[in-house]
C-alpha cells in the first residue's frame, strides 16, 4: 500500500485539496488504488498552530510517504512575520527537505478552452509544453543572503545565485530525457552573455547533449524565452531552466492556457517520489467562497498516478474525465464564457468525480 500526505495548506488550498481527495477516493473504492492518506498543516496554518511553516511532524510524515499532494501557502494575513517564518519557507522547506530538484510544470491548452486564452486561437491552439524547472538550488537557495547596513548606514539587500556542475547535470538528464519521449526537442534558457552562472549552465547542457543524439537542443536568452512565449509559443516542447527564471516563465506559460487555475506540476527526487501541487497560489481573495478552480489539483493528482504511484491507466482516466467535464460546458469563473454553465469548486470536483465513474 502506497502513503499519500495530504497538505491543504492556506487560503483556497483548503477547497481545491478537499476535491482531489474526492477524486482519490474515488479511485481507491472504484479502481482498486490501494493507498492511505494521511492529512497535516503546512504554510500558514502550520504557523498559526506550532508557530512554525514547517512543523518537523509534517516534514517527517512527508519524508515517510510515496507522495504528497499539496493545496497552496501563504497570504497577507501572515506577510508581516519574519521571512525565516512565513508560509513560503515551509515550502521551500520540505522542497530541500525531500530533495525535490525536478520541476515539472506542464502548459496544455485544452481544445475547449481555446477562447479562453487572451492570445488568438491560432497561436495557441494545441499549445503542449513541458517546462523543466531546477527546484533546490540557484538563487532562491544561495548562501549568503540577507539585509545588511553599510558604513555609511545604507540598507543592502543580496542573494547568491550558484550552481555547481553536478546540480546543472542533473535537472539537464531529467529535461532530455523528457524530450527523448515527447518530440524530442528540448530548449535550455539562460542568461549566459550575462550571468558567469548561466555560461557554466549552457556548457553542461551542451556537453549533455553528446548523450542524447536524438535530441535537439537549442538555447535561449530568457528574455527572449519570456517574448517567444507570448509571441509563438508553439515553438516550444521541452524548455528547462533554472530556478528563478523557471518560476517566472512557467507562470508565463500558464496563462497562454486561459487560467493558472488549470496547470499542475510535480516535483521530483532522485527516485520518482514526488510533491505535487497546482502552480497557482492560495488565492485568498476567493477563500471560501466555492469559486476557485480545483481542475489544476485533480490534474496534479493524475501526474501523481503517473509519476510515483505507478498507475499511467488510472492517470489518463482522471485526465479523460476533465476533459470529459469540459466537453459538457462545465466551466468554475475563471474559465467561463457565454454558452457555457458555472459552477462552483465543489460542483466541478463532483462533476469530474461522476464523468469517472460514468
Amino acid at each position: 500500500m502506497k502513503k499519500i500526505l495530504i497538505l491543504p495548506g492556506d487560503g483556497i488550498g483548503q477547497e481545491i485539496v478537499a476535491e482531489a481527495v474526492k477524486v482519490l477516493d474515488c479511485l481507491r473504492e472504484d479502481f482498486g488504488l490501494d493507498v492511505e492518506m494521511e492529512q497535516a498543516l503546512v504554510g500558514g496554518s502550520a504557523y498559526d498552530e506550532y508557530g512554525t511553516p514547517l512543523p518537523d511532524e509534517t516534514l517527517r510524515l512527508a519524508q515517510e510517504a510515496d507522495a504528497v499532494l499539496l493545496g497552496a501557502v501563504g497570504g497577507p494575513k501572515w506577510e508581516s512575520l519574519d521571512i525565516s517564518v512565513r508560509p513560503e519557507k515551509g515550502l521551500l522547506g520540505l522542497r530541500s527537505g525531500l530533495g525535490l530538484f525536478a520541476n515539472l510544470r506542464p502548459a496544455i491548452l485544452y481544445p475547449q478552452l481555446a477562447d479562453a486564452s487572451t492570445l488568438k486561437p491560432e497561436v495557441v491552439s494545441g499549445l503542449d509544453i513541458m517546462i523543466v524547472r531546477e527546484l533546490t538550488g540557484g538563487i532562491y537557495f544561495g548562501q549568503p543572503r540577507g539585509i545588511r547596513t553599510l558604513d555609511d548606514g545604507m540598507r543592502e539587500g543580496f542573494n547568491t545565485l550558484v550552481y555547481n556542475e553536478a546540480e546543472i547535470e542533473r535537472i539537464g538528464r531529467v529535461a532530455f530525457e523528457i524530450a527523448k519521449k515527447r518530440s524530442g526537442r528540448l530548449c535550455s534558457v539562460d542568461k549566459a552573455n550575462v550571468l558567469e552562472v548561466t555560461e557554466l549552465w549552457r556548457e553542461v547542457m551542451q556537453r549533455l547533449s553528446a548523450d542524447y543524439r536524438k535530441v535537439e537542443l537549442s538555447h535561449m536568452y530568457v528574455d527572449n524565452a519570456a517574448m517567444q512565449l507570448v509571441r509563438a509559443p508553439k515553438q516550444f516542447d521541452v524548455m528547462v531552466t533554472t530556478n528563478m527564471f523557471g518560476d517566472i516563465l512557467s507562470d508565463c506559460a500558464a496563462m497562454l492556457t486561459g487560467s493558472i487555475g488549470m496547470l499542475p506540476s510535480a516535483s521530483l527526487d532522485e527516485n520518482g517520489k514526488g510533491m505535487y501541487e497546482p502552480i497557482h497560489g492560495s488565492a485568498p481573495d476567493i477563500a471560501g467562497q466555492d469559486i476557485a478552480n480545483p481542475i489544476a489539483t485533480i490534474l496534479s493528482v493524475a501526474m501523481m498516478l503517473r509519476y510515483s504511484l505507478g498507475h499511467a491507466k488510472l492517470a489518463e482516466r482522471v485526465e479523460a474525465a476533465v476533459e470529459q467535464v469540459l466537453d459538457d460546458g462545465l466551466r468554475t469563473e475563471d474559465i467561463w464564457s457565454e454558452g457555457t454553465q458555472k459552477v462552483g469548486t465543489a460542483g466541478m470536483g463532483n462533476a469530474i468525480v461522476a464523468a469517472l465513474r460514468a
